[in-house]
């Protein structure tokens, strides 16, 4: 408190060892599939693009990665509209990311991961409760089946697409 009675202008409170811990390794995560790999330029890409050229598997193998830090955020306690926002930003990354070479482009430009990480330095407060798992793994179980279902359906359809080409 300020000697005017004023609670306004005190800095937030630290952060739990625990919720230290998860914000800690969603900037590493978020760092590592986004910005890792510099490229020249000041440019910088992750390793998330990288697996995305690998047909089918890689996009969903890196939506899941994505996906372990929309948990590391639920977990957290952030808000349930962020967290449809930042699983919003992982499925459009994840469906475009399945067209050739342009989604790999759109992979490298989106950034997902360091999206969702703004969203969480700018809507995370020490004073949140954390979410035990159980009251979020429904929601997060239902969300990575529907991710999963989607890629495997773009992929099916992506397929069919270049099949047909073929004379």
């Amino acid at each position: 408190m300020t000697p005017d009675g004023d609670a306004t202008h005190l800095p937030p409170p630290e952060p739990p060892p625990e919720a230290q811990r998860r914000l800690k390794r969603l900037r590493v995560m978020a760092w590592l599939l986004d910005r890792s790999i510099p490229i020249g330029g000041g440019w910088r890409i992750g390793l998330d693009p990288l697996l995305g050229l690998l047909p089918g598997a890689g996009d969903a193998l890196g939506a899941l990665f994505s996906v372990s830090i929309l948990y590391d955020a639920a977990s957290l306690g952030l808000p349930w509209r962020v967290l449809v926002r930042m699983a919003g930003n992982i499925l459009i990354e994840a469906v475009v990311g399945l067209l050739p070479v342009f989604g790999d482009l759109f992979d490298f430009v989106w950034q997902a991961n360091m999206r969702n990480l703004r969203l969480v330095e700018k809507f995370y407060h020490p004073r949140q409760p954390p979410r035990a798992l159980r009251k979020i793994g429904l929601a997060l179980g239902v969300f990575v089946v529907l991710l999963l279902g989607l890629i495997a359906a773009g992929f099916y359809f992506l397929a069919q697409a270049i099949i047909g080409l073929w004379p």
